[in-house]
C-alpha cells in the first residue's frame, strides 16, 4: 500500500482521536504559524502610532473575511468534494475537481479584490475611521487588497491536498511562508539595508509576496503529480463545479456572519466610543482570532474524514469523529480564552501602554475570554458539518451570534455607551453560537444514510 493510499485508508477505519491528531497537528502548527505572524504584524505596526494600529484594525477584519471564505467555507467544499469523489474510489472526478477550483476561486479573488479595493474608504467611513487613521487603512489596503486573488487561489490548492488526507504539504508551505512573512514585513515596514522604510505599505506588499510565492509552490505540487489530487488541464464544466458550490458556495455565509460581526461591533466601538476604545478594542479582538487556527487546525481533517467516511457508507463514524473533533477544540480554545481573561494586560502591554485603550480591551478579554471554547467548538463543528454536507444549522447559529452581539451590543451603547455590558452581550452570543450547533450535531441525523 502507497503512503497516498495509506491515508486514506486511515481516515476510513484508522483510530479516530490518533488519526484525526495525526492530521490535525501539521495544520494547526500552519494555522499557529498564520496567526502568529498576524499579531507580530500587528505588534510592528503598533510601533508607527495609534492612528496607524486603528487603521490596521479596520482592515484586518476584512482580510480574515477573504481568508476564512477561501480557506474555510470554500475551500472546505473543495476539500469535501475531493474527499468524498476518493472516498468512493472515483479518481478522475478528484482530478477534474482541483481544476475546477482553481478556476472559480480565481474568479472569485478577481471579483472581492476589484469590489474591495474600489469601496473601501466609504467602508472604512462607514466604520468610524477619520483623518490619520483613515488614511493608514487605505494605504495598507490599498496594496493588501491586490493581493486577495493569490490568497483564494493558494487555498484552493491548498484544500484540493487536504481533502486526499494529506495535510502535511499545505502545513509546510502555508506554515513555512508565514514565518519567512515576519522579517520581510518587519523590513519592509522599517526598512532594512537598502530597502527603504515604506511604514503599514510594507505590510501590504508582504501579503503580496507571502501569498504569491505559496500559490507557485502548491500549483507546481498539484500539476507535478504528487498529490492523489492532481491538476490537469480540461475542459470546464458545470457538475464538478457544482460538487463544489454545494458546500462551499453555501458555507460562505458563515465567514459573513463571523467577521461581519466583528466588523460591525468595531464600528459600534468606534462610533460610540472613539478612536482610543477603537484600538483597544481591535488589539484584543486579535486574540479570538487564535481561535480561527485551532477550529481550522482540527476542522479542515475533520472535513475530509467526515467527508470521505460518507462517501464509504460510515455515517456512525462520521458523527463519532465530529463530536470528537468538536470537543479537541473546546479544550483547547477554552484554555486560550481562560488564560486570557486571568492574565489580560500581559497581553494588551504587548501592544501599547496608552491606559484608555489597554483598559478597553482588559475589560473585554476579562468577560468574553472565559467563554471562548464554545466559539471553537461551534467554529469546529460547523467544518464537520461542511463534510457532512449540512450547514443549515451551523449558519442558523451565526445567525443568532451576530443577532444578539450587534443588536444587542448597540443597544446597551446607545443607552449609556457601557463597554461592560457591551462584551456580555457579546459573551452570550458567544456560548448560545456553540452550544446551538453542539445539540444538533449531537442529535445525529445529519450524519445518517
Amino acid at each position: 500500500m502507497s503512503k497516498r493510499d495509506a491515508r486514506l485508508q486511515a481516515m476510513l477505519s484508522g483510530p479516530i482521536f490518533l488519526t484525526l491528531l495525526g492530521l490535525a497537528w501539521p495544520n494547526l502548527l500552519m494555522m499557529v504559524a498564520q496567526s502568529s505572524t498576524v499579531l507580530l504584524e500587528t505588534w510592528f505596526i503598533s510601533h508607527l502610532g495609534v492612528d496607524a494600529l486603528a487603521g490596521a484594525a479596520l482592515v484586518m477584519p476584512i482580510l480574515m473575511l477573504m481568508q476564512s471564505m477561501s480557506q474555510g467555507a470554500m475551500g472546505g467544499g473543495i476539500s469535501a468534494a475531493v474527499a468524498r469523489a476518493l472516498g468512493a474510489g472515483d479518481q478522475a472526478l478528484a482530478n477534474r475537481l482541483v481544476l475546477h477550483a482553481v478556476v472559480l476561486t480565481a474568479g472569485l479573488g478577481v471579483l472581492c479584490s476589484a469590489t474591495l479595493w474600489i469601496f473601501r474608504e466609504p467602508v472604512f467611513t462607514l466604520m468610524g475611521a477619520s483623518g490619520a487613521a483613515l488614511e493608514a487603512a487605505m494605504t495598507y489596503s490599498g496594496i493588501a487588497y491586490c493581493a486577495l486573488t493569490l490568497m483564494w487561489i493558494m487555498n484552493a490548492l491548498a484544500s484540493a491536498i487536504r481533502g486526499t488526507g494529506n495535510m502535511m504539504i499545505p502545513g509546510a508551505v502555508i506554515c513555512g511562508g508565514a514565518i519567512a512573512l515576519v522579517p520581510v514585513s518587519a523590513g519592509l515596514i522599517f526598512g532594512w539595508g537598502p530597502v527603504p522604510a515604506l511604514g503599514i505599505a510594507g505590510a501590504g506588499w508582504a501579503l503580496m509576496i507571502y501569498f504569491g510565492v505559496g500559490c507557485a509552490i502548491l500549483l507546481w505540487y498539484c500539476v507535478s503529480g504528487r498529490s492523489l489530487a492532481r491538476l490537469e488541464l480540461g475542459s470546464i464544466s458545470w457538475a464538478p463545479m457544482r460538487n463544489i458550490l454545494g458546500v462551499g458556495g453555501f458555507a460562505i455565509i458563515n465567514p459573513l456572519l463571523t467577521n461581519g460581526l466583528i466588523a460591525s461591533t468595531t464600528a459600534l466601538i468606534g462610533a460610540y466610543a472613539g478612536t482610543i476604545a477603537l484600538a483597544g478594542y481591535g488589539t484584543a479582538a486579535r486574540l479570538e482570532y487564535l481561535i480561527f487556527p485551532v477550529a481550522f487546525g482540527i476542522g479542515a481533517p475533520l472535513v475530509a474524514m467526515v467527508a470521505s467516511n460518507l462517501g464509504a457508507g460510515q455515517p456512525e463514524r462520521a458523527l463519532r469523529i465530529a463530536l470528537t473533533g468538536g470537543a479537541m477544540a473546546f479544550v483547547v480554545a477554552e484554555i486560550i480564552g481562560l488564560s486570557a481573561a486571568f492574565w489580560p494586560y500581559a497581553w494588551m502591554n504587548l501592544f501599547g501602554t496608552e491606559p484608555a485603550m489597554v483598559e478597553t480591551g482588559v475589560i473585554y478579554l476579562q468577560i468574553v475570554g472565559p467563554v471562548f471554547g464554545f466559539f471553537g467548538l461551534g467554529f469546529t463543528l460547523y467544518f464537520a458539518s461542511q463534510g457532512a454536507r449540512k450547514l443549515v444549522w451551523p449558519l442558523a447559529a451565526g445567525g443568532v451570534r451576530i443577532a444578539i452581539a450587534v443588536l444587542g451590543g448597540w443597544w446597551v451603547l446607545h443607552l449609556g455607551g457601557s463597554l461592560t455590558w457591551f462584551y456580555a452581550i457579546s459573551a452570550i452570543a458567544m456560548f448560545l453560537y456553540g452550544a446551538i450547533i453542539l445539540y444538533a450535531v449531537a442529535m445525529g441525523t445529519w450524519f445518517k444514510k
